[in-house]
């Protein structure tokens, strides 16, 4: 099934991958903030034992695991090293025989058709070539196979909180990159992955929650890369500024116990023609 000359992370793919490599084992902890969408995701699958399943962008391997729990053979590939040694010890920890692969999404080291399904949670849509992304997905599945993809939509909080980072990012280079948010819109999945797969969408909200909006800093800056990575990036006054900005964000969502933030997401499930 793999592919005997794996293609390594691409030039442009480099700095992506340390990035997201930046929260290390903590990143975890963010996708416990989103374990209910993931959930959603892998239930619409509906992965069967026996099944090749690909998690694509698996980070720490959670959606890989809740996979594997269902009896499927699981492959997870992500550009980030520094997520898969978490993801390799918790599945050896669960007894999960996963394998796991440093790979590029945009190039995956995998022969046509070798998947019954591929999942992505919140993972692909971050590829710096989104088409690119979308024609390995439709490559790697076979025939009536399956691909599950969680999306966070082009408006919602979580974009609302890119948008409170971004105020601290360096202009990028032009053109700018595509956003990844825009894999949250129904034309726009459709334009990628359209031709391929026969589409439907479902829209789901993810409740995060903390004891405080402190908190959330915490764990986004402990644990998220492009968090992390950038506010250690920052003069101090800057870092405070952004750490401000990023409490006073979460702080719009009070609850008599602490803060709960809704984030919008979309679930596609596409059929391979």
């Amino acid at each position: 099934m793999e592919r005997t000359a794996p293609t390594p992370i691409q030039p442009h793919n480099t700095r992506p991958a340390a990035v997201w490599s930046a929260g290390g084992a903590d990143y975890d902890l963010i996708s416990h903030g989103i374990s209910d969408a993931l959930e959603h995701c892998v239930q619409r699958l509906a992965p069967r034992p026996g099944e090749r399943v690909l998690d694509l962008a698996t980070g720490t391997g959670w959606t890989s695991r809740l996979v594997a729990r269902r009896g499927a053979q699981v492959d997870g590939v992500d550009i980030a090293a520094g997520l898969l040694e978490t993801a390799r010890a918790r599945a050896t920890a669960e007894g999960l025989p996963i394998a796991y692969h440093l790979g590029d999404a945009e190039a995956l080291p995998f022969e046509d058709a070798s998947f019954d399904a591929v999942i992505s949670t919140f993972g692909v849509m971050f590829a710096s070539r989104p088409e690119a992304a979308a024609a390995e997905l439709a490559r790697v599945v076979r025939p009536g196979g399956r691909v599950a993809l969680t999306t966070w939509t082009h408006d919602g909080n979580i974009f609302r909180m890119f948008q409170v980072m971004k105020a601290f990012m360096a202009p990028p280079a032009a053109p700018a990159p595509p956003s990844p948010f825009e894999w949250g819109r129904p034309g726009r999945l459709e334009e990628l992955l359209g031709g391929a797969f026969t589409l439907t969408l479902e829209p789901g909200t993810s409740f995060y929650r903390e004891p405080s909006a402190e908190a959330a800093w915490q764990t986004f800056s402990t644990g998220y890369g492009p968090t992390r990575m950038l506010a250690n990036g920052l003069a101090e006054e800057r870092r405070a500024a952004l750490h401000a900005d990023f409490v006073r964000f979460h702080a719009e969502f009070p609850t008599p116990l602490g803060v709960t933030v809704p984030r919008d997401y979309l679930v596609t499930l596409g059929v391979r023609r």
